[in-house]
């Protein structure tokens, strides 16, 4: 890494994986959907979730979120490992949230991802999501409004 062109795709590559958390969070689907290539893949295998392409990307990202009372990811980066035009790399992830069915989730994953440099930028070829922990206890704490946050 001593040459400025590997040093930028990796701040590049950076910046892609900090925006897929965000874009989840903030519920922009849409922008969601331009972070992947057009044949892009995001795959959860422990939950039965395969969105292939982006034309899958904004309705599937829809349907898991709408799932959900609360939802926040948190995304740590890991190693990137350069080759051309196309990179490989992993994102540490912890995320916890209740789904509307009153489930609560919290867990400490794994994104084994596939970069592929655009015209765009670099993009996600795809995203796969490993889970190593799961615990599904009732979380403690909930949204402000059901705590009773009382910032006065």
């Amino acid at each position: 890494m001593n040459d400025f062109r590997s040093l930028a795709d990796r701040v590049e590559i950076d910046a892609l994986r900090a925006a897929f958390p965000d874009a989840v969070m903030m519920r922009d689907f849409a922008r969601l959907a331009t972070l992947f290539t057009d044949d892009g893949v995001l795959c959860i295998p422990d939950a039965n979730i395969e969105l292939s392409g982006r034309a899958e990307f904004e309705p599937g990202m829809r349907r898991m979120q709408d799932a959900w009372d609360y939802f926040v990811q948190h995304s740590h980066p890991g190693p990137i490992d350069l080759d051309g035009d196309t990179a490989t790399g992993r994102a540490h992830i912890c995320e916890f949230g209740r789904l509307r069915t009153g489930a609560c989730h919290l867990n400490y994953a794994i994104y084994h991802d596939r970069y592929r440099r655009t015209a765009a930028g670099w993009r996600f070829s795809e995203r796969r999501y490993e889970i190593r922990y799961l615990d599904n206890s009732p979380l403690p704490g909930g949204p402000l409004a059901e705590v009773g946050f009382d910032a006065r």
